[in-house]
């Protein structure tokens, strides 16, 4: 038996402390407010692969009612079948991305983020959480390690007194059951000036692209983690 490290977490108390408001500003998004602006581009969170990044991700108000959102869709075309289920709902984990400048934020959006998994899967597949595949359970855990990462979004280093870049990864779905995984510095993300390349499209465009600082064979989605 696992245990999912979920956290319980008032999802409508706003802020945590008078000091965390004053020392980091730290106020939360009630979820109405969460809801109200998520059904705006409603379309791109029911895309399984579509890709959300918060740079001030608190413990997740928004990413865990996107992730919830993208595994009803997951649940809706593929309960039927446990191996199509957990592909795609690696891939809706995968889209999903977040930077908290608070350990124990960053902590329990990944508890939170994790818990949801476990209860959809078992809602989903019908099946008790603690019969919920191991391997599946652990490449989550792998993936929310990466993409949901302590760091200041500003200065786009982490913020574990290391002064290192943030580095993201890109999960794609490539075959079958098969991932691949390309490491990016954020930097080259959000600023084309940085290391990057130019690509023609599909359509005969120019289009910017970043270049991997990283690149990782092609895996089966339960064996993410050991090409770490």
């Amino acid at each position: 038996m696992f245990h999912s490290g979920k956290k319980d977490c008032d999802s409508t108390k706003q802020t945590v402390s008078k000091q965390r408001v004053a020392d980091h500003g730290e106020v939360f998004t009630a979820p109405r407010e969460v809801n109200a602006m998520l059904d705006l581009v409603k379309q791109e969170t029911q895309r399984i692969d579509s890709r959300f990044l918060e740079p001030a991700c608190g413990k997740g108000a928004f990413l865990t009612e996107i992730l919830r959102r993208k595994l009803a869709i997951v649940s809706e075309r593929y309960r039927r079948n446990s191996t199509d289920y957990e592909r795609y709902a690696v891939l809706a984990v995968a889209s999903i991305y977040g930077i908290d400048l608070l350990p124990d934020n960053v902590a329990d959006c990944r508890a939170l983020l994790l818990g949801i998994c476990i209860e959809n899967y078992a809602s989903a597949c019908k099946c008790k959480c603690d019969c919920i595949p191991t391997d599946f359970v652990e490449t989550i855990r792998f993936i929310l390690s990466k993409n949901i990462v302590l760091g200041d979004a500003l200065t786009l280093k982490y913020a574990d007194g290391s002064d290192k870049p943030i580095v993201f990864s890109e999960w794609s779905l490539v075959t079958g059951n098969k991932f691949k995984r390309r490491n990016y510095y954020f930097s080259n993300l959000v600023d084309s000036e940085f290391n990057g390349q130019f690509n023609t499209s599909d359509t005969g465009e120019s289009v910017w692209s970043p270049v991997p600082v990283r690149e990782f064979p092609i895996t089966d989605y339960k064996r993410l983690k050991d090409a770490e």
